[in-house]
């Protein structure tokens, strides 16, 4: 894009008065966050983007092999010229392949010039390409055979546009040669002092108020640290080109550079990021950008967004085979790499323990089912013995009145006797009745058979829960199926609750020194003598999962 000189001189004067003000202003945090938005978008097609390329230099090739293009004249050389400058930046083998085919071509012309070329016209090609060669020789690390290139060009009488060309090669040769030294001091400062100096003389030989002049002039005052006139200027160019314009990276690069003088990081991330943009939607390949941007994501915390960028400018590196950007982005991969595989094991550390975390979870809610389900077990079991205790219940009461009844009844008839025998004057009758104590037996026996019905109703596995107590060789065997010996009726009004041996003596008709015996005969036999009374209350229990009697 060519800016005429009165309108380069209002675009300065302009820049001048107002961009002060506008550089002041600063840059928003989202600002940031939408251009890497923007970045991340982009690198999604930058596949796309390098098809686009490709396809265009395929077309010159496929041009350059048509017979026409070879039938003479300038066109092959200037074929094989821009099919080498599509490869700048793109791939730098191939730029250096086609800039020597085209050096070799135009020396062959030169040495037998046709009536379509001149000597002078090819001796000029010639250069052209010998100079761009060099520049592309450096490139590729052979610094000793780019500079003897450069210096056996010769300069006398080398007309203003080949001299830019000269000058112009030999800043960027200069300058790439710089940056394989940039951790020597000395050397460093002598090629990058060699690049500024090729910049100034190239200054007065581009068009004045052009779109390279002004970009090589605000580099040239960025190179000499003249920041504030290199960023005015920059910044009015801005105004007039877009992110596709071959400048635009080159100028926000070294915005972003500017930034950092002056400590405005936002400033610095987002020029970075539009350099960035612009170098992905050109196919440029060989580029700084995306790897000094990788760096300030990783010092930022955004260890995903580095790993990304200095993943591609690493494929960028390799695709367009500069050695210099491999060499240090492969540094910048290194520590990346090493914070990400850092990164991994923790996530594979707390991966572990989530994991073990999550089985001890399992294990647990596993116990937990096994117990609700034995507590179930459990309270279905209860369930069905409160059934059983409430049918028995039923019966124990049913016998209970039926015997109430039947005894309501033999008194009755025992009163209808004693009755008869009083008035017919039979009391001797009546006392030898009384004095047998038959009367008495009867109703024991009637008592006992209720009981012991309804006793063992309610306790259907009392015989087998008090074998359980007792040694081997003192189990009690019933004589008679549902009937009770006297042992077993006194432990099952232990079991009742009924201890009070008067009572029981009462009960059974028996005396208390009897009963007496029987109990300690009783504690005699058991396992455990001192628990007697305990393990016999427990019998026919509802059981808990933690009962150690619990069968």
């Amino acid at each position: 894009m060519h800016i005429p000189p009165p309108m380069k001189s209002f675009i300065t004067f302009l820049a001048i008065l107002f961009l002060p003000a506008a550089a002041a202003a600063a840059i928003s945090d989202a600002e940031v966050e939408s251009a890497l938005d923007r970045l991340d978008r982009e690198l999604t097609q930058r596949d796309e983007y390098v098809k686009l390329r490709t396809h265009r230099l395929d077309s010159l090739k496929a041009e350059l092999a048509r017979p026409a293009a070879r039938a003479g004249g300038l066109r092959p050389l200037e074929l094989t010229m821009e099919i080498a400058k599509g490869y700048n930046a793109f791939n730098n083998d191939s730029a250096l392949l086609y800039y020597t085919r085209g050096y070799d071509a135009a020396r062959a012309l030169a040495e037998a010039p046709t009536a379509a070329v001149s000597r002078a016209q090819a001796d000029s090609l010639a250069t052209e390409f010998r100079l761009r060669r060099a520049c592309y020789l450096s490139m590729g690390g052979m610094v000793n055979d780019a500079v003897a290139e450069y210096s056996a060009v010769d300069t006398a009488a080398m007309q203003p546009g080949l001299l830019a060309t000269y000058h112009d090669a030999g800043r960027q040769m200069f300058s790439y040669i710089s940056t394989y030294y940039s951790d020597w001091g000395g050397t460093f400062d002598y090629w990058h002092n060699r690049s500024i100096e090729a910049q100034h003389r190239l200054l007065d030989l581009l068009p004045h108020g052009s779109e390279m002049q002004v970009l090589n002039e605000a580099e040239y005052y960025f190179s000499i640290r003249e920041y504030s006139r290199s960023q005015q200027l920059l910044e009015a160019l801005l105004t007039h080109i877009s992110v596709d314009s071959p400048s635009y990276a080159i100028a926000t690069h070294i915005l972003a550079a500017i930034a950092i003088t002056r400590g405005e990081r936002n400033k610095h991330i987002y020029y970075l990021t539009l350099s960035a943009i612009s170098d992905v939607r050109h196919a440029t390949l060989e580029v700084t950008s995306l790897q000094e941007l990788a760096a300030l994501m990783f010092e930022t915390g955004d260890k995903q967004r580095a790993h990304n960028y200095v993943t591609v400018a690493l494929n960028n590196a390799v695709a367009s085979r500069a050695s210099v950007r491999m060499m240090k982005t492969s540094e910048l991969l290194s520590i990346v790499e090493q914070d990400h595989n850092a990164q991994l094991a923790l996530w594979r550390t707390w991966m572990y323990v989530i994991i073990t975390i999550l089985g001890i979870s399992l294990l647990a809610l596993l116990a937990s089912l096994y117990f609700v389900r034995r507590q179930l077990r459990h309270v279905a079991t209860m369930r069905q013995q409160l059934q059983t205790a409430n049918a028995a219940k039923d019966v124990y009461i049913s016998q209970f009145m039926t015997l109430c009844s039947i005894y309501m009844d033999k008194l009755k008839q025992f009163s209808k006797i004693v009755n008869r025998k009083i008035s017919s004057g039979q009391t001797e009758d009546l006392y030898k009745l009384t004095k047998s104590g038959k009367f008495v037996e009867d109703q024991s026996v009637d008592f006992y058979k209720a009981f012991d019905e309804a006793f063992l109703h309610i306790y259907p596995d009392f015989l087998a829960g008090v074998n359980a107590l007792l040694r081997p060789e003192e189990r009690i065997v019933m004589e008679q199926e549902g009937v009770l010996n006297t042992e077993l009726r006194i432990l099952a009004f232990i079991r009742l609750g009924i201890e009070d041996t008067n009572r029981v003596a009462q009960i059974l008709n028996l005396s208390v020194n009897t009963i007496y015996a029987y109990r300690t005969r009783l504690r005699n036999k058991f396992i455990n003598r001192d628990t007697f009374e305990r393990d016999i209350l427990r019998i026919g229990t509802f059981p808990t999962p933690d009962d150690p009697h619990t069968n």
